[in-house]
């Protein structure tokens, strides 16, 4: 059950950031796009995980898939998008790091574990 809480928690993160990022620069998207979108990268990571995929796959995977629903979902043209991608990430940046230091969360994959050493 603790991994379907994470699982839940990684999606609703990621989709805050999605619709924090829209909400700033076009306020374009429905209240259920952010929500497709955050599913899919994050289940989507959390499969490639646990295929036991090299680290670099598991991390560039689910960005094409954000991108590419982003872009859909917005229907604006190509400069516009991207700004509101480049949006997207700095919020997510913010909300990862934010849960990562207060919760030992990782908010993309969740089977991920935070180390507890300090480097």
């Amino acid at each position: 059950m603790n991994y379907f809480i994470s699982l839940v928690t990684a999606i609703f993160l990621t989709s805050l950031a999605y619709y924090l990022g829209d909400l700033f620069l076009t306020n374009g998207l429905l209240a259920w796009h952010p929500l497709v979108i955050g599913a899919s990268v994050v289940i989507l990571g959390a499969i490639i995980e646990k295929l036991h995929s090299p680290m670099w796959l598991i991390i560039l995977t689910p960005f094409p898939v954000g991108m590419v629903l982003l872009f859909l979902f917005l229907n604006v043209n190509l400069s516009h998008w991207f700004f509101t991608y480049a949006l997207t990430l700095v919020v997510y940046v913010i909300l990862h790091v934010a849960a990562s230091s207060l919760f030992r969360f990782h908010s993309l994959i969740p089977a991920w574990k935070l180390s507890t050493k300090a480097s």
